[in-house]
């Protein structure tokens, strides 16, 4: 059976005070007992020895001088008188032999023959010692009586102790009344101060259930109480609140460890997605310089065909080149972004190389290439240097170039504009490149940076795209803190702006 604590603390302390209460009023009532004891033993041994005296004094004065004994027996009744009334109780003298010879209450004391505690205690006197023994309210008193040459006899007292006894039974009764105030009175206020504490324990227990449910306390169980307990309730808080935030931490990490096999398995899927548009991109130009091979090898003597399969096999074989070179580029930059040096740059320069190198291209397709760079108050400005690879931003310009010539109508045209553009806070170099080429369906513009994809596949291989360049400028412009978008699309043609970061900053980072 299970008891409760403040069951138990109630029980402990009543034993207790039980216990504490008989054994103090044992002790006093044992020691109030000696006392009265040693008392009577004092007062009986000053009458004994006053006793003694007068019967010396008596014999002395005796004429003519009788022997001891003879002298005994025939002054006992007077002097057990006598000594009655000096010593102020009764008393009996007994002979040698045990014969009463005097007695102060006639008739009240019999023969020791028939009185066996007289005849044991008569024992004793007579050998010299002192006995006695209670009797009602009165001390029964046996001791020798000392003669001028020695024992004569022995000299019984009665002693009234009625006065000790009810002295006695008063400090008894006071114990008792004053003992059962006390035990109630303690019992009372212990078992409201052990009930605090009980009340305490069971707040204590509550909160720890509640934390073992899951149920985290808000505030401490005792927020007055400033002792063990108290401490042990600032304890609980503490590992509540320790415990709920190691499970807010631990679900955390179960949600991003979640997330990231989410992810993973989504690039997963993507990796075989790559892995199987790499396969088709480079099956289809080996499909057809495979092709044009089987028919030189059948009608190898047709001047044609030959070349026909010349052109064919070195555009295929350059698509095909181009595709790889780009596949290795974005593999590099997956796992080696620290390769890429960044450092001040002068963009306007670089980007007036870019289109020089790109005009002749545009040139043979029937394009215009227009490079238009801010001229006015601003000039100072966005000609300050940004920090960017010099490398990576030829690669960046150059596939843009590339793709706003490829993707163009006849007669048309690319444009390319730099100019300052304020970011929040932050001033930054934007260029924009434009064409006047098809403009790109809505549903597929947040596509166009994944690799491999192309927004009309037959166009694409005819101009040789792979879908890989568009992939390859986002990754590289974002490595270094820049930053592109698809600003709009229709039948005026495509536009890309991108911002990099000038040098000062981004130089002071590093």
């Amino acid at each position: 059976m299970r008891i409760s604590i403040k069951l138990k603390f109630t029980l402990f302390l009543a034993v207790l005070l039980i216990l504490t209460v008989g054994v103090l009023s044992a002790l006093v009532l044992r020691g109030t007992e000696e006392s009265q004891k040693e008392q009577i033993e004092a007062t009986m041994a000053r009458q004994t020895q006053l006793a003694n005296l007068r019967v010396r004094q008596e014999y002395y004065s005796q004429t003519p001088r009788l022997q001891p004994p003879a002298f005994l027996k025939q002054e006992g009744v007077r002097l057990s008188d006598e000594l009655s009334d000096l010593i102020g109780m009764p008393v009996t003298l007994y002979d040698a032999e045990g014969g009463r010879i005097g007695t102060s209450l006639p008739g009240e004391i019999g023969p020791l023959e028939g009185d066996a505690s007289g005849a044991s205690a008569f024992r004793y006197a007579i050998g010299g010692q002192v006995a006695y023994w209670k009797q009602g309210s009165s001390l029964e008193y046996f001791a020798p009586l000392e003669g001028p040459d020695g024992q004569l006899g022995v000299i019984r007292f009665r002693y009234p102790i009625g006065s000790y006894q009810a002295a006695y039974a008063d400090i008894r009764d006071l114990f008792v009344t004053i003992g059962l105030s006390v035990v109630a009175l303690s019992f009372v206020l212990g078992y409201l101060f052990f009930n605090r504490f009980a009340g305490g324990i069971v707040r204590l227990k509550k909160a720890a259930d509640a934390i073992r449910r899951g149920e985290f306390i808000r505030s401490a169980p005792l927020k007055r109480s400033r002792d063990e307990l108290g401490q042990l309730g600032e304890g609980l808080y503490e590992m509540s609140g320790a415990i709920e935030r190691n499970i807010s931490a631990m679900q955390g990490e179960q949600r991003k460890l979640k997330l990231a096999v989410e992810k993973l398995q989504a690039l997963e899927r993507q990796q075989k997605e790559y892995i199987g548009s790499i396969s088709h991109e480079f099956k289809t130009p080996l499909t057809s310089i495979k092709a044009y091979v089987e028919l030189l090898e059948m009608y190898g003597d047709d001047p044609n065909l030959l070349e026909e399969a010349r052109l064919n096999i070195g555009k295929e074989a350059e698509r095909l080149y181009e595709m790889v070179e780009k596949v290795l580029r974005l593999a590099e930059l997956e796992k080696y972004d620290f390769e890429l040096q960044a450092g001040e740059m002068d963009a306007d320069e670089a980007l007036a190389d870019i289109a020089g190198r790109m005009r002749g291209k545009a040139e043979r397709f029937g394009l215009t290439l227009r490079l238009d760079a801010e001229q006015d108050g601003e000039d100072a400005v966005h000609r300050a240097p940004i920090w960017f690879d010099r490398e990576s931003f030829m690669h960046i310009f150059v596939n843009l170039l590339d793709n706003a010539i490829k993707y163009n109508v006849a007669d048309g045209t690319v444009t390319v504009e730099s100019g300052v553009k304020r970011i929040g806070q932050e001033e930054r170099l934007a260029v924009r490149v434009a064409n006047t080429g098809p403009a790109i369906p809505e549903e597929l513009r947040e596509r166009i940076f994944e690799p491999f994809f192309t927004v009309n596949r037959d166009r694409a291989r005819q101009s040789g795209g792979s879908g890989l360049g568009l992939a390859l400028v986002k990754r590289l412009t974002e490595a270094q803190g820049g930053t592109i978008e698809l600003v709009s699309s229709d039948e005026s043609g495509t536009l890309f702006e991108l911002t990099f970061p000038f040098a000062g900053k981004e130089a002071a980072k590093a």
